[in-house]
């Protein structure tokens, strides 16, 4: 334990020895270094006696307006506070009056904020309501497209094995048709009669096509001379070539189909121009081989009647003459209708067309009613037991409406004493006119319910490719192509030769 007393009293004692030691004499010297000393602790200490007074003072001061503001923000503030607390209480007052009008309002009008009140519930439930049938639509919504695209799957599943399905019975009914048309020819032959088919055959034939074609194989063979040489048929190769068969009037849809044939078997390999020749060749007689199809008209019943139909100039009265002059070298009786009331013209170049073959021309002058007159005509071939009316109508634009309707209106008429007339609608195309045959195939298609196609002109254009386009786009047989003025250069059509014709290939015989 520390003794504190004890430690005071050490240190009183210790103080009263040194009080009782004498103090040494000092020299002046001495002296006045004290005296001076003492006078420079005096000064010093009244040095720092008057800091710290002045800074007393400066600390008063500073208090002072230390004060002096704190009281001024003080009566600021108090101010403000008033202020606050009037506002308020004009606030208060206001919110009292409001809230006393409002009770006033309420208490007036009670059943109204009932009404609110139910009104406001009745909107939560409808909402509610809503938000429930919503979500309900959405997975419907959503059950409906995960069944569509089941169902899309199925349907995709189904047209493929379709397609695959009409794939195969296509190509057995081309290998039946080709049986068929060979048996025809062996029995014709066999009973002595000419083979229907010869004049396909022929070398004659392809001669006369390959001329009439000679524009149209000239422009493509020309242009496919050089093209390839040993070129790889990558993907700049195909759209060099489906440029070209563009421009070659085939239409965009059958140059991006044969463009896509090629590439899938050849993309990619060295091709000479002779092979792209006979590839494309290969390719077209695909398309237009389902078309070929040679008219035979004995089949079917007596007198068996064929409308011609066409736009103005397509060549419907030549092609009838050339018809019927071959029917009448195979010993057919038919009647020659001039259907063409409108044109003078026409009555007279199918009259020198009926001299010629020998055969009857039933007319009338020029504006008489074409139904009737065709009407005329199959009384005319029943009572005189006739095989064949040839009928040719007006040439007639596809856009107006007004001559598509007399068309429709001889259909009508045929059909008054033939319920299945006409047995043969023979649409003439004119190979000049280009894509354009597109649209009247359709329009004619619609309206007399075409059955077969004839093409002439082809010995004076450089478009014979639009028949690979029709060929492509309509389910129409092909029966005879015009390649000449003569009735022997109406030809039958042929696939094989008409393809090799047009990309320019010889025909070996």
């Amino acid at each position: 334990m520390i003794l504190w007393f004890g430690k005071k009293k050490k240190k009183q004692e210790l103080q009263d020895a040194g009080a009782a030691m004498p103090e040494p004499e000092l020299s002046a010297e001495e002296i006045a270094a004290k005296e001076a000393a003492e006078k420079a602790e005096a000064e010093r200490k009244a040095a720092e006696q008057a800091e710290i007074e002045r800074k007393v003072a400066e600390a008063n001061r500073a208090w002072e307006e230390r004060q002096k503001r704190e009281r001024e923000e003080a009566a600021a503030e108090a101010a403000r506070l008033e202020e606050e607390a009037r506002r308020a209480e004009e606030a208060r007052e206001a919110a009292r009056k409001a809230a006393e009008a409002a009770r006033q309002k309420a208490a007036e009008d009670e059943a109204a904020r009932q009404d609110a009140e139910r009104a406001e519930a009745e909107a939560r439930r409808l909402e509610e309501e809503a938000e429930r049938a919503r979500k309900l639509e959405a997975e419907r919504q959503a059950a409906r497209e995960k069944a569509d695209a089941e169902l899309k799957l199925l349907e995709e599943r189904r047209r493929a094995e379709q397609a695959r399905e009409e794939a195969r019975l296509k190509k057995e009914a081309e290998e039946a048709e080709a049986r068929r048309k060979e048996e025809e020819r062996q029995a014709a032959i066999a009973r002595g009669e000419p083979d229907p088919y010869a004049e396909i055959r022929s070398p004659g034939f392809f001669g006369k096509l390959s001329g009439g074609l000679s524009k149209s194989s000239s422009k493509l063979g020309t242009s496919l001379t050089g093209m390839f040489g040993g070129r790889k048929l990558d993907d700049d190769a195909l759209e060099d070539l489906e440029d070209l068969l563009i421009t070659s009037d085939m239409g965009a849809k059958v140059a991006s189909r044969i463009a896509t044939n090629l590439g899938k078997t050849r993309f990619d390999k060295d091709i000479t121009d002779d092979e792209i020749r006979f590839a494309l060749a290969q390719e077209i007689e695909t398309i237009m081989k389902p078309r070929e199809q040679v008219v035979d008209f004995a089949d079917g019943p007596r007198p068996r009647i064929v409308l011609f139909v066409g736009v103005n100039g397509s060549g419907k009265t030549t092609t009838i003459g050339k018809i019927a002059s071959k029917l009448k070298e195979q010993g057919a009786r038919a009647l020659l209708v001039a259907g063409d009331t409108f044109r003078a013209a026409a009555i007279e170049q199918l009259t020198v067309w009926g001299e010629r073959a020998g055969i009857p021309v039933l007319s009338k002058p020029t504006g008489a009613d074409a139904a009737g007159l065709v009407y005329e005509a199959i009384e005319k071939a029943k009572a005189e037991d006739l095989d064949l009316v040839l009928v040719d109508t007006a040439g007639r634009l596809q856009n107006k409406a007004e001559l598509m309707s007399e068309l429709a209106k001889i259909v009508r008429v045929t059909r008054k004493l033939e319920p299945d007339a006409p047995h043969d609608v023979i649409l003439v195309l004119d190979a000049t006119v280009g894509q354009n045959a597109l649209s009247q195939v359709e329009a004619f298609r619609h309206t007399a319910e075409v059955s077969g196609i004839v093409m002439t002109k082809l010995d004076g254009t450089a478009k014979g490719g639009v028949l690979v386009a029709v060929a492509e786009a309509h389910d129409l047989p092909i029966h005879f192509v015009g390649v000449g003025e003569k009735a022997e250069d109406l030809q039958p059509f042929s696939a094989s030769a008409y393809a090799k014709a047009l990309v320019g290939i010889e025909e070996k015989v």
